[in-house]
Parts: structure tokens; C-alpha cells; sequence
């Protein structure tokens, strides 16, 4: 009775939270109090059992790294590499869809995507702006930046919540996923790069000509003309982030230095650099929203596997009578299914669980890597599972783009998905391909 009430806690609650997301809050924090009250009557455990077992670190990795990007921010780095990268493409589709998605895919590697997203996609909305692009451009373009953010997210163990993950529970060492992972979904990227290419090169005649080129460039330029990089503040920050990597990469995973705790002294020590800067930073720019959605669902997951659920979904798995290749292959595709469903935050959460069953019987590092290339690709399907698919329908709805045709071009749920299911194939595919080569290799 446990087990069916506690998972139709966190299930009824992920459902309701990603078809209200505007209530998402109320909705997994009323989730966690419920479970609570039912593990403690279960006898599985109450608040205080639940909340010992959240994984703690993980929440100051996130939130530390949020302060970083924010302290980049300042120093105007974004602003300046988003005007930059304006005119290295030239302003055509295909020259943002390249050069942004490179770009986007190295930031969100390393950076928190979503601050980056919010000073470079006004940029590139200009641009489209400007030039009267068609819907399937726009289609295209945005929506290829934002795939390329979910895979610079999934290149490195800082990059997003899944990976940080990882690396917070001690599942994979900072060198090993950023080995596995990385050359993984920079084929990904260029498939879909390439993709979005031939797509944008069909549409090309109808989109401005050079005079509508040069007109967004400057016009980027006269809007951006104080955006100028204040050197020595970024050059420290890149120094204390340099000196961060190098700790996690050299320092073992079991000691007494954990990642997280190299992220707060690493991050204070950044801020110190603009104490104001830091204190308002602590003070007003912590993502408080993630960190206490993220907690609920750490709570209700813990009490639906303090039931054995997962254990008993991973048993089931694992008995199929098939080899344990196709096991796997069969886990991916129901981990990138149900994040398309529910986004990454909640099924990886849940998914690790089972993921962390099968690791005793199979390659650890072949999972986990195929664990968060599938939840990359689950959260690339729709526009609501992408972390930052939401900010980006906003701010395009903002900017009221028209065609040359002079109809509305839109950025919606509809419009995302041939990018999606492209994106979600190809990633999904990359995904089955490194399992499939690793449990050879192992």
C-alpha cells in the first residue's frame, strides 16, 4: 500500500506540475508534504528522515554555479560575445543557426543556459526582426539554440542538472563523464547542425538580402555600444573558474574535498573580487525557485525509494529475456520518452534510481552517460521539456516577429515540434550508439 500511494504521490505530481506550470511551486511543494505525511504513516520515514537523505550537495553545486554566471554577467561577457557572434554571422539563418549554436553549446558546457539564453537570444530576435524571416526560420533557428543548449549542458558535468547530478552523488568523477560525454554530444550537435543547415539553406531566398544584413548589424551595434568587457574582472573570474575545473578534474572523487565544497570556496573567492556585487548577488540572484523545486522532488523520489520501487521497475528490466544490450537500449528509450513528458528535472531524479540498479550489473559509466545523453534527448523532443523552452516562447511572443509576408511568426509548442523530433532521433540515437560501443569496449 506504500509503495502504490507514495509513487501516485510523485506521479499525480509531476503530471500536475508540467500541465500547470504556472503553479508548478505550490503544486511539488504540496507533493513533498504529502509525500511526507504518507511515508510517516507508512512508517518509512518522516520529514526528517526524507530531508537527511536529499542530496544536499547537489543543491549548492547548482546554486553555486548560478552565482558564477551571474558574476560573468556582470562583468558583460555575454553581451559582448552575443555582438560578436552577430557579426560573424553575416545575419543570415544559417550563419546564427551555426555560429549561436556553437556558441550556445560552449556557454551552456560551462555556464548556466539560461542566463546566457536571456542575454543572447534578444540578439538573434533582433536580427530575425530585421530581416523578415519566414516561420520555418525562425522555427529552425531558435529552436536548434536551444538543442545545442541542451547538449552543452550534457557535454559536461557542470553544465545542467542531470549532469551535476552525477557528479554531486558521486555516481561518475568530473574527468570520466567529461571523457565519455563530451565527444558524444559534439556528434550530436553537428548532426544537428547540420540538419538545420540543409533546412535554412532551402528558405534562404526569401529572407532579406545583404542590405537587411548590414542594416541588423548596425543596428546591433548602435544598441550595444556600451556593452564593452570589463577585462580584469572577467580575467579573474577565469582564473578562480580555471582553478575550479583543475579541482575537480585532479582531486578524487572520495576525498575529503567534495565537488560542492570547490564550488562554494570557489565562488566566494570570485565574488570577492566585487564584494557589493557579491552580497547583492547572494542577496537577490539565487535561482530560489530551482533550489526548492528541486528539493521537493528529492523528497518525494527518496520516499518512493525508500519502498523499493525502483529496485523492483529495475528487477523487472533486467529479467526481460533479452541480452542485457537491449535492456539498456530499452531503458533509453523509456528515460527519453518520459523527460520529453515531464522534463529532465523530475525524470532524472526518479530515472537515477533505476539507473543506479542496472550499474551493478552492467559498465557503471556506459548507464549513467547513456542515462544523461537520453534525458538530453527527451528534454530536446518538446518545447515544454527543454529547460529553457519556456523563456525563449516568451521572449519571442515579446518581440512580435512578422514575416515578409506579413503574417505573425510564432515560437510555440506546434513550431517546436519537427525540430524536436529530429533533435530527440538523432540524440537518442547517439545515445544507443555509445552504449552499444561501450558495452562492447567493456
Amino acid at each position: 500500500m506504500a509503495a502504490l500511494v507514495l509513487t501516485s504521490i510523485l506521479v499525480v505530481t509531476i503530471v500536475l506540475q508540467a500541465r500547470f506550470p504556472t503553479r508548478r511551486m505550490l503544486i511539488v511543494l504540496a507533493g513533498a508534504g504529502g509525500s511526507c505525511l504518507a511515508s510517516a504513516v507508512f512508517g518509512g520515514g518522516g520529514s526528517r528522515e526524507l530531508l537527511a537523505d536529499v542530496p544536499w550537495d547537489v543543491l549548492v553545486l547548482l546554486v553555486t554555479l548560478g552565482l558564477l554566471s551571474e558574476a560573468f554577467v556582470e562583468g558583460r561577457l555575454f553581451a559582448v560575445l552575443a555582438v560578436r557572434a552577430a557579426e560573424l554571422s553575416r545575419a543570415s539563418p544559417v550563419g546564427i543557426a551555426l555560429v549561436f549554436g556553437v556558441a550556445m553549446y560552449c556557454i551552456s558546457a560551462l555556464m548556466n543556459n539560461l542566463t546566457a539564453l536571456v542575454l543572447v537570444l534578444p540578439v538573434v530576435l533582433i536580427i530575425l526582426k530585421v530581416s523578415g524571416a519566414s516561420q520555418r526560420q525562425v522555427t529552425w533557428t531558435l529552436g536548434t539554440l536551444l538543442v545545442a543548449c541542451n547538449l552543452g549542458g550534457a557535454a559536461t558535468p557542470i553544465g545542467d542538472f542531470p549532469a551535476i547530478l552525477l557528479l554531486g552523488r558521486g555516481a561518475m568523477s568530473f574527468t570520466t563523464y567529461l571523457v565519455r560525454a563530451a565527444p558524444a554530444t559534439m556528434v550530436a550537435v553537428l548532426i544537428i547542425l547540420v540538419v538545420a543547415t540543409l533546412v535554412l539553406r532551402r528558405s534562404q531566398g526569401r529572407v532579406g538580402n545583404e542590405v537587411r544584413a548590414a542594416i541588423s548589424r548596425s543596428l546591433l551595434r548602435s544598441l550595444y555600444r556600451g556593452a564593452r568587457l570589463e577585462r580584469r574582472l572577467v580575467l579573474w573570474l577565469s582564473i578562480v573558474f580555471v582553478a575550479m575545473l583543475a579541482a575537480w578534474t585532479l582531486l578524487p572523487a572520495s576525498g575529503p574535498i567534495s565537488a560542492d565544497l570547490v564550488g562554494w570556496v570557489g565562488v566566494l573567492i570570485a565574488l570577492a573580487a566585487r564584494p557589493a556585487f557579491g552580497e547583492r548577488a547572494i542577496r537577490t540572484r539565487v535561482d530560489v525557485e530551482a533550489v526548492l523545486f528541486l528539493l521537493a522532488l528529492f523528497v518525494m523520489v527518496g520516499a518512493v525509494r525508500r519502498t523499493g520501487v525502483f529496485t523492483l521497475v529495475a528487477s523487472g528490466l533486467t529479467s526481460l529475456p533479452v541480452p542485457p544490450s537491449v535492456q539498456l537500449v530499452l531503458f533509453l528509450l523509456l528515460v527519453g520518452v518520459v523527460t520529453g513528458v515531464f522534463s529532465a528535472g523530475p525524470s532524472m531524479a526518479a530515472l537515477l534510481e533505476v539507473a543506479a540498479v542496472l550499474a551493478t550489473r552492467l559498465p557503471p559509466n556506459v548507464v549513467y552517460v547513456g542515462l544523461a545523453l537520453s534525458v538530453c534527448a527527451g528534454s530536446s523532443l518538446f518545447l515544454t521539456a527543454a529547460t529553457a523552452g519556456p523563456l525563449a516562447q516568451s521572449l519571442t511572443e515579446r518581440t512580435d516577429l512578422v514575416g515578409d509576408d506579413g503574417a505573425r511568426v510564432r515560437f510555440g509548442f506546434t513550431q517546436f515540434v519537427p525540430v524536436g523530433v529530429v533533435s530527440f532521433v538523432a540524440i537518442e540515437l547517439v545515445a544507443v550508439g555509445y552504449c552499444l560501443i561501450g558495452l562492447a569496449l567493456e
